[in-house]
């Protein structure tokens, strides 16, 4: 079993004037969303400290050559499949003057080459070639003593688990199955362990701090509020059978409900909850047509991995989420909707008919894209304020049986507290 990270794992810098509020993981302060030096340290003590992080899928990479490129945190990496049928990861930095050696977001190729001085690298980094490295008739090129096995791409740990891609910069990470834990390892199992197939992807821009963005995904409560077509249309109610799984760590967790269970709940209508109270229909009903997929009757999961990363199940329709920080207050969001190599034809054609609900432009997280600015813009000006979590208490715990409760995000700050040593 692994260990909860502790504040005290990691000290924090000297120079950094920062206390979290006494009051612990009830509290986020408004800083952590507008600070540069915070944003920097994350930088450096997530995305490049102990964190797994998801870099693509295997099959985005089929063949011999293929790269892919991403990031880990704001640091520029590829993923590349060798002659050999091997997956690497390096930064995509160049060498020489660290510029860019991949340009696209994916191509094949026989070997990488930088643009700018023409270093030619391997498929595993490794550098093969200098242009001039000889000089031109006798004269320049590199010193007697240069050596192409010591100036590489910098290399990165890669780990495949379920069809999945992580990186990591640590070399003291446990592998990603212990990372996440056995509770969250198997309902990714339960979601993505068999062959996969691309439906579709697509990505936007969102104006907030990514951490605002993790919050989101583990505020289980909001939904049935902010997403109207939640709760009209009866896709994900509180008031349906449900709970929330949180790992060992707390930093990962699980968002469940069964749709079949739903018993219509008072307090909808003591609360006034929009969209509860009357009846609509669909024009083209078929969106929310669906088949029982699991025998365990959940039809909507949503599962987060810190630090950026997201698996959901909606009815039949099945993507992964993660988001790069790109500033202090910006952040792209990209989906992958996803099927299974065995589907039938009818059965793709209903999850991408169900994608409409996600996305940019979804039927349900249409408003996530902007709730999160509205956060960012609401608490800019007051770094030494915090917000308030105490929905289901004060602790991070799993609720097996209630989702109106904050303790998945409670359990984030309760990890990022431990990483980043505050």
């Amino acid at each position: 079993m692994l260990t909860t990270p502790q504040p005290s794992s990691a000290p924090a810098r000297p120079e950094l004037d920062f206390k979290w509020p006494a009051e612990g993981i009830t509290r986020a302060p408004y800083r952590l969303f507008t600070d540069p030096e915070i944003y920097q340290l994350e930088q450096e003590r997530i995305f490049r400290g102990r964190s797994w992080n998801f870099l693509c899928l295997d099959v985005d990479i089929p063949k011999a050559g293929d790269y892919r490129t991403t990031t880990i945190g704001e640091t520029p990496v590829i993923v590349t499949r060798d002659h050999d049928g091997e997956v690497h990861a390096m930064v995509n930095r160049c060498a020489h003057k660290g510029a860019l050696v991949c340009l696209k977001k994916q191509d094949n190729v026989a070997n990488l080459t930088c643009v700018y001085h023409a270093w030619n690298y391997g498929l595993d980094g490794q550098l093969k070639g200098v242009a001039f490295r000889n000089g031109l008739r006798g004269q320049g090129g590199m010193p007697s003593d240069f050596d192409v096995a010591k100036h590489r791409l910098q290399p990165i740990r890669t780990e495949k688990f379920c069809g999945m891609i992580f990186g990591t910069f640590s070399e003291q990470v446990e592998n990603v199955e212990a990372y996440l834990g056995a509770d969250m390892a198997q309902f990714i199992k339960r979601n993505l362990d068999r062959p996969l197939r691309v439906l579709g992807t697509h990505s936007q821009t969102i104006h907030n701090n990514w951490k605002l963005y993790a919050e989101n995904l583990r505020d289980s409560y909001h939904a049935t509020l902010l997403h109207t077509f939640y709760t009209t249309f009866k896709v994900n109610r509180l008031d349906m059978d449900g709970g929330i799984i949180l790992s060992d760590e707390k930093w990962h967790h699980v968002s469940f409900a069964r749709r079949a269970k739903l018993q219509e709940a008072a307090e909808y209508s003591e609360a006034k909850v929009h969209s509860a109270s009357y009846e609509s229909a669909l024009e083209g009903p078929g969106l929310l047509e669906a088949w029982e997929e699991f025998d365990d009757g959940i039809t909507h999961s949503i599962q987060t991995v810190f630090p950026n990363m997201c698996i959901q199940f909606t009815l039949n329709s099945l993507a992964i989420r993660f988001f790069a920080p790109k500033g202090v207050d910006k952040t792209e969001l990209f989906w992958i909707y996803l099927g299974y190599d065995r589907d039938s034809e009818e059965q793709s054609q209903m999850r991408i008919m169900q994608s409409n609900l996600t996305g940019a432009a979804g039927l349900v997280s249409l408003e996530d894209g902007c709730i999160n600015e509205f956060v960012q813009r609401g608490t800019r000006n007051d770094p030494e304020c915090a917000s308030f979590m105490e929905m289901g208490g004060r602790v991070a715990e799993s609720e097996k049986n209630s989702r109106a409760t904050e303790t998945a995000v409670r359990g984030f700050w309760q990890g990022y507290r431990g990483i980043m040593g505050f």
